[in-house]
């Protein structure tokens, strides 16, 4: 009973049209009145939220896209995806999926790929004939590629917790994630269509000049995910290095860069950020609310003593998580969940790596199922875009994350083949 008046009571504020930031936090605090008759306890929830460094990343990638953007860097990007691959059918939308796929290297942030992808992304897919209903969804899901492609925040969060190494758990999510990337893309081109413009072919020569004006683009990916993966700096440090590289790139290669278009792109960064920290910081009150009354505590208490065999426990956690997600943000789940179902992961004999990457793809439906997915939400304030229209162009993507979720349930090698490959023992 509790848990449908917490969830009736939250989509009743989100369908009155009340921002998903008030919503989330008017919820929280009436559960917490109601359970402890104070908030006292709602500041330090929203600071702890708050004060994590892999969050500090997010401003730094923004601001670095925006630079791009307003520089028509990745205009150059989307010009060259439409020349080389345009006349195919739904051609943009693969190259929009790789774009996410490229990026989400980078950023290790599902909401920052969706919001720096997407200011570009959305224009140009309408330019080439696509309905926004189509637009929105392959960004909404494109995004959500940052939790399971490394470097990833909360791959990150769930190997501190779970004490599994975060080496093994970023290579564990590169060919699941490369996968549903493939996927992405194969029903990009399968969705097409009379709709979609598919122009003639451009030729080898005009290809060749738009891959000589995108290559400023192209080499921003390298650059930062090499820096990465060559530890010459951490994912923050990376963040703040592409920011760098798109301020030389635009003043120097573009040259139409000026001391105005900076602050437009700080002023941008900043709105576009503070959007984003308000979500999480409501998403933090609600997921503190719901634990202070020990809700998600109880259903995943109950799961973890029905007795159920590996694939049996695998799939009701799933099932649970899956649930969870329409209505906590991603930390929240894994602090919640992780320190009560491992015990029963190791009991079972339960490869927590494999686990930690099921974990990744249910978080990036989290992400983009209603009433709180983040990227909806995201992708509804930078476009304008109904709500419902967002989240009508995301369903089938839902429907894709869950057969690729069945399909590594079914093919746990898919996810542990290389970190134990490369030498990370069980």
């Amino acid at each position: 009973m509790t848990i449908v008046l917490v969830f009736a009571g939250l989509l009743l504020l989100l369908l009155s049209g009340m921002p998903i930031f008030a919503a989330l936090s008017l919820s929280g605090l009436a559960i917490l009145w109601l359970a402890e008759g104070r908030v006292s306890s709602v500041a330090d929830t929203v600071f702890a939220h708050l004060n994590n460094p892999i969050l500090s990343a997010i401003p730094l990638f923004v601001f670095m896209a925006q630079v791009m953007i307003r520089a028509r860097v990745i205009d150059d990007l989307y010009d060259m995806a439409n020349t080389a691959i345009g006349h195919v059918r739904g051609g943009l939308g693969v190259a929009t999926v790789v774009s996410c796929t490229i990026f989400a290297a980078i950023s290790g942030s599902s909401v920052a790929t969706a919001l720096s992808i997407g200011s570009s992304a959305v224009p140009q897919m309408k330019r080439f004939g696509y309905p926004e209903r189509r637009a929105v969804g392959v960004i909404a899901a494109g995004g959500t590629l940052g939790i399971l492609i490394p470097p990833s925040g909360p791959m990150i969060l769930y190997a501190i917790v779970s004490e599994v190494s975060i080496g093994a758990l970023f290579l564990a999510g590169m060919v699941p994630g490369l996968i549903m990337a493939l996927v992405f893309a194969v029903y990009c081109i399968v969705s097409a269509g009379r709709d979609v413009e598919a122009p003639p072919w451009a030729g080898w020569r005009r290809t060749a000049v738009a891959i000589r004006r995108s290559i400023w683009a192209v080499l921003a990916p390298p650059l930062v995910l090499g820096g990465i993966y060559l530890g010459v700096f951490t994912a923050t440090e990376a963040a703040a290095a592409g920011s760098v590289y798109a301020l030389a790139v635009a003043v120097i290669a573009y040259r139409n860069f000026g001391i105005s278009d900076l602050f437009a792109c700080a002023y941008r960064t900043m709105r576009t950020t503070a959007m984003m920290f308000m979500i999480i910081a409501g998403a933090a009150i609600f997921g503190h609310a719901i634990t202070i009354i020990r809700l998600p505590v109880g259903i995943t208490e109950t799961v973890a003593h029905l007795g159920l065999g590996p694939l049996g426990f695998i799939l009701v956690v799933m099932a649970l998580i899956f649930v969870m997600g329409m209505f906590l943000e991603t930390i929240s789940i894994i602090l919640i969940t992780t320190p009560i179902l491992m015990p029963t992961l190791t009991a079972l004999g339960i490869d927590p790596i494999w686990y930690g990457v099921l974990l990744m793809i249910n978080l990036e439906l989290a992400l983009i199922t209603p009433p709180v997915g983040m990227n909806l939400f995201v992708i509804k304030g930078i476009t304008d875009a109904p709500l419902s229209e967002v989240v009508r162009g995301a369903f089938p993507y839902v429907l894709l994350l869950i057969a690729g979720l069945a399909l590594l349930i079914a093919l746990p090698g898919l996810a542990t083949w290389l970190p134990y490959s490369a030498g990370f023992g069980r």
